[in-house]
């Protein structure tokens, strides 16, 4: 039973299923992966209530106008588990199990032999400390990896794994709970959802909860492996599903891997790494344009979404990304709840991000340049809720919630921010050494590398409450600063170049949180923007000499608000809200 473009076929997959069925509804396919190889373009692969623990690896694209979609059928709960349940533990004293399990068990990929490392991975509390891919989880959620068996035996919770040339023997403590009475499940696969071979292109994935994936570290130098990725293709729709307890990433829309994975850690061999990019095929037509919509995803160690390159000229919109490296097992200069590097032309918005730790909610590595972050709300994460690094831009921030006791950490030039609400401190962080590429407008190509001009930034019409507002830019005695029609209540100070500027030193945002609610009350008589801010406004990037356009190359017109509706024309609110004193923001599931 072989589909086609000019004949799309529904295959079926249910857990009462079997591949040797026809993969109808009626005799439907046991395996999403069968499916998955019976797929042509145009097919739907729909699969029906259920736990699969398997790893699907799409063997083919999809087309532009007719690609290979994988779906939930939308009767039940689809749950796909990069683990197994394990029923057989041995009681060792008090609270202590063991399981032993031969080697073959885990095929060609054993997470408990597998450590995790990469470029720019630091191990906490010291250097010397392992960490595996693997782990074990009680009724769910997973336990932590001990330094040793020694400490276990002490009494320390969580597990520790030994591997010989037959077997791996887990050790676990599980508290009042008997494992072979409760759900206990281990790592078991690399990936839940992840092409083997990259070029898989046009793929849709939509309605899962996807779940226990043993990837590992993912720098922007190696190939990046996720619980669910890409891998270096174009066109995939990633939507509406639950993504959690991935060992570092969540979704990827990462890179290829090459003999230079991890043997690139330093500014210099990152470049080299973009040329290579280059090479196999990192250009516009080819690599990129993903939609991830509408995505929960959490409980990653690393990141919840990140991509080397292969996110440019993508859409990453409406997601809730929380409780992202919440164990803090690691370090490393890859961490946060999005982490991109070359998000060129890649719009960010309508996302909830909050409780992320590493560096925070958003970080834009590189290469930023035609990317919007726009109406996005960020609260309660560690380190900053935006931190910009060594990009040369124009890229644009607008109308979104700063809430976090970090705003921004900016090291980067060619940054336009407007109508937005910064309720915490702006850091900057000078960059005087490190030259990173400038790109011509909507390409990757490299125009010239180049150091970053660390105030050639533009701040209008927003709102800083609290914190300590631009008086940072003070100190650097900026030469290329605009600022215009922004708002500073209470501690918050404004630039010394900002125009129009108002300091009301009694009054702040009042920021209420309910448990399924997030209230912002404005000050009374909060003073108006002084005019509407635009392309022609916005003026050119010094690097790149490029404007404020959006991916398409048309010019931006910010004349709604974060609720899109209008913002007076003629002298618009600082902020982002166009009217009202009190705003509710639903918070949604968490």
């Amino acid at each position: 039973m072989t589909g086609s473009s000019s004949s799309p076929t529904t295959f079926h997959v249910a857990c009462s299923g079997s591949d040797s069925n026809p993969g109808s509804l009626e005799s439907p396919f046991r395996t999403i992966q069968y499916a998955a190889e019976q797929a042509q373009p145009g097919d739907t692969v729909l699969v029906h209530a259920g736990i699969y623990r398997e790893q699907i690896q799409p063997p083919r694209s999809g087309m532009e106008d007719a690609p290979i979609c994988f779906q939930a059928a939308g009767d039940g709960e689809v749950i796909l588990k990069g683990s197994e349940q394990i029923q057989d533990w041995e009681h060792v004293e008090g609270d202590l199990w063991q399981a032993c399990l031969p080697n073959r068990f885990f095929g060609n990929y054993n997470p408990y032999a597998v450590e995790v490392a990469g470029d720019w991975f630091r191990p906490l509390p010291a250097p010397d400390r392992v960490f595996h891919t693997g782990a074990v989880y009680l009724k769910g959620h997973w336990l932590t990896e001990a330094a040793s068996k020694q400490d276990l035996l002490n009494g320390e919770l969580g597990w520790f794994g030994e591997v010989d040339e037959e077997n791996t023997t887990l050790y676990a403590r599980f508290g009042n709970e008997n494992p072979n009475e409760v759900l206990v499940e281990i790592n078991v696969r690399e990936t839940v959802f992840y092409p083997k071979l990259p070029g898989i292109h046009y793929i849709q994935v939509k309605g899962f909860c996807m779940e226990q994936a043993a990837c590992n570290w993912a720098p922007p130098t190696a190939e990046q492996v996720a619980l669910i990725g890409t891998h270096w293709s174009r066109g995939w729709v990633i939507e509406d599903n639950c993504i959690r307890y991935a060992m570092c990433c969540g979704i990827s829309l990462g890179k290829y891997g090459d003999e230079w994975d991890n043997r690139a850690e330093s500014a210099e061999g990152y470049v080299g790494t973009i040329k290579r990019a280059h090479a196999q095929g990192w250009a516009k037509g080819r690599i990129g344009h993903h939609l991830v919509r509408n995505n929960e995803i959490s409980h990653c160690e690393q990141a919840g979404i990140v991509g080397s390159m292969g996110c440019s000229f993508s859409q990453i919109t409406e997601n809730h990304v929380h409780h992202i490296n919440q164990r803090g097992l690691f370090s490393g200069e890859e961490m946060a709840g999005i982490k991109f590097h070359g998000a060129i032309d890649t719009c960010i918005d309508q996302n909830h991000v909050h409780d992320c730790c590493g560096f925070g909610g958003l970080w834009l590595d590189w290469m930023s340049q035609g990317t919007r972050v726009t109406r996005n709300l960020f609260h309660d994460n560690v380190g900053q809720d935006l931190f910009v690094e060594v990009n040369h831009g124009p890229f644009l921030v607008d109308h979104n919630l700063f809430l976090s006791g970090k705003c921004l950490l900016e090291s980067s030039g060619g940054g336009a921010y407007a109508h937005n609400l910064f309720a915490g401190d702006i850091v900057l962080r000078e960059e005087p050494d490190r030259e990173t590429p400038c790109h011509p407008p909507h390409s990757t190509e490299i125009l010239k590398l180049a150091k970053v001009i660390g105030d050639d930034e533009r701040f209008i019409n927003n709102v800083f409450s609290g914190g300590k507002g631009l008086s940072g830019y003070a100190a650097w005695n900026p030469e290329h600063l605009a600022a215009d029609g922004n708002l500073y209540l209470g501690t918050a100070q404004p630039s010394p170049v900002d125009r129009h500027a108002r300091h009301l030193s009694s009054a702040e945002v009042d920021i209420a949180w309910q448990e399924d609610r997030l209230t912002l009350t404005m000050p009374e008589n909060p003073e108006q923007g002084r005019s509407l801010v635009s392309t022609e406004r916005l003026g050119l990037a010094i690097h790149a000499q490029a404007p404020y356009v959006d991916a398409e190359g048309r010019p931006y017109r910010l004349d709604t608000d974060y609720f899109w509706q209008p913002h007076d024309i003629d002298a618009p609110r600082s902020g982002p809200f166009a009217s009202g004193s009190t705003h509710r923001i639903s918070l949604g599931k968490d």
